[in-house]
């Protein structure tokens, strides 16, 4: 029986699946083979780029004009700027993807005679030049993961794929397609460790194009899930269909692994007589995010780099970044953890990223939070807004001043603090959603727990800047009337320089919101 996979390249017999082949433009890509061009392909991790060269490489093969291989990369980026080593493995790489997928044992008798030789910094050239020149027909080479290589092994393999590149097609391939993660701008190449950058155009301004592969439609989404239904009977609801979607906007993974939970691990799921619902759905995206699957740790320890925390710092406090780097807003892009919108700002790719990297960055206040009585809990175990209200007064007079020390990004430090208090609230009994933007100027939070529902606004008061009461009051109307909510929370941390303590300058009151709710200010 087949299943929803999460690891490595698919396989159609044993993996639910969408033809490789339909996610890219193939008759662009055969032109592009066919007028001998060198390009790019990029995407996220775990998009189904492999897959994609796999397939391309087998179509090729069948076809007949080219003789197409595959080889990997990766091993090559232990050696980083061991030029020699590091070529030697390319070169191996190539010889013995030649022998697995054509049967050409013959490349690694040349791949031994040119390692043999001197100037194997040179290797891949050589290699390349006397193998294509003795192949009965032209070659398409597909380099997997090319972007591991680092520093003077990236540059002196694009600088031998481009000094080989006139004698292409009969010494040297016709075509070379290289895949990684981030596009060819992004080649961050040093000449030595203490270096200025060379950009990765200068040294492979041979290519034609970057092809980016984009993430599931919201036809192909429902597609790929719809398998499971063919091969098995069980059946999705509507809202479940809708509900994997909305959650994950179609990311590759997201998506398989979402459905694999729903309908492999959770018991519930694994009964082909029930349906798979929203619910079950919800249960698979929490656990997902509590365990720190793979995929959401690999996107979460990204936070650590500066450049992405340029972009994703101001991000998470609304505010607008006034010198973030294009290439850095790309670098986002290109891995795949933001999105431009259709008015072409930038927004986190999808809902459950934009859950992940709140709760990442919260870790540590939430480690540091002392034992905290549930005072908030009335007796038959529901949530009580008011003492939750008087809860948190008491607990950021107490407390905020040291844990704000704990929270890794300083501007949202506040921000960060509060999320892990309400996150000891909800406890595995409720949900907290996140809504934020570049340029939004605030956070939204919505805490749900039992038939509680609780809207936040938190907004920031800086140095040079008024008092943000009158417009966090009138954007706190317009999500609340989106909750449905006639009460709410609105948040002012006041961080300018020479204020009071903490304890001292913390207090509440309620105001009448522009269309009169009633709006609790806290003044933290």
């Amino acid at each position: 029986m087949r299943f929803f996979t999460t690891e490595g390249p698919v396989r159609p017999d044993r993996h639910y699946s969408l033809p490789p082949l339909s996610r890219w433009d193939l008759a662009e890509v055969l032109n592009l083979i066919d007028q001998e061009k060198y390009f790019l392909l990029h995407a996220p991790r775990q998009t189904g780029k492999t897959s994609c060269l796999l397939a391309l490489m087998a179509h090729l093969n069948r076809e007949g004009r080219y003789r197409a291989v595959y080889a990997n990369l990766e091993p090559a980026q232990a050696y980083r700027e061991q030029v020699d080593a590091a070529m030697a493995t390319v070169t191996q790489a190539i010889a013995h993807g030649a022998r697995w997928w054509l049967g050409d044992d013959q490349a690694e008798a040349v791949a031994a005679e040119v390692l043999e030789s001197p100037g194997r910094h040179l290797a891949v050239q050589s290699f390349l030049a006397e193998w294509c020149a003795r192949s009965p027909r032209p070659l398409v080479l597909l380099l997997d993961e090319v972007d591991a290589l680092v520093g003077d092994t990236l540059l002196s393999l694009l600088r031998q794929l481009r000094a080989g590149y006139p004698q292409r097609p009969t010494a040297f391939p016709q075509t070379v397609i290289l895949c990684g993660v981030r596009d060819l701008r992004d080649y961050r190449i040093h000449a030595s460790s203490e270096s200025e950058p060379i950009t990765g155009g200068s040294a492979f301004n041979i290519k034609a194009e970057s092809l980016r592969l984009g993430d599931f439609s919201a036809a192909e989404t429902r597609t790929l899930l719809l398998e499971h239904t063919q091969e098995t009977g069980q059946v999705f609801t509507p809202e479940a269909l809708e509900r994997v979607w909305e959650l994950t906007r179609g990311q590759p993974w997201l998506v398989n692994a979402l459905a694999y939970r729903a309908c492999f691990k959770l018991p519930a799921g694994r009964d082909r007589s029930r349906p798979i619902t929203l619910d079950l759905i919800d249960q698979a995206k929490e656990a997902m995010i509590v365990e720190r699957v793979t995929h959401l740790d690999q996107l979460a320890h990204k936070l650590q780099e500066p450049r992405v925390r340029r972009v994703i710092e101001p991000m998470l406090a609304g505010l607008t970044p006034e010198t973030v780097a294009e290439d850095d807003r790309d670098y986002l892009v290109d891995l795949g953890l933001l999105r431009r919108d259709g008015a072409g700002g930038l927004i986190v790719a999808n809902p459950i990223y934009r859950e992940v990297l709140p709760r990442v960055l919260t870790s540590g206040p939430r480690d540091s939070l002392p034992r905290i009585a549930p005072s908030w809990l009335k007796a038959d175990g529901t949530l009580d807004p008011a003492a939750l209200l008087d809860a948190f007064l008491a607990f950021w007079r107490q407390h905020g001043e040291p844990l704000l020390k704990s929270a890794p990004y300083h501007e949202i430090a506040p921000h960060l603090v509060l999320m892990a208090f309400l996150h000891r609230v909800i406890n595995g009994g409720g949900t907290l959603e996140r809504e934020y933007a570049i340029g939004m100027g605030r956070m939204d939070l919505c805490l749900r727990y039992g038939a509680v529902t609780l809207g936040m606004e938190l907004k920031v008061w800086r140095d040079g800047r008024p008092d943000p009461l009158a417009e966090g009051l009138i954007q706190l109307d317009d999500y609340l009337a989106g909750l449905g909510l006639d009460s709410g929370w609105l948040v002012i941390f006041d961080r300018r320089a020479g204020q009071p303590p903490i304890a001292e300058r913390t207090d509440s009151t309620t105001l009448p919101s522009p269309r009169g709710r009633s709006i609790h200010v806290i003044r933290a």
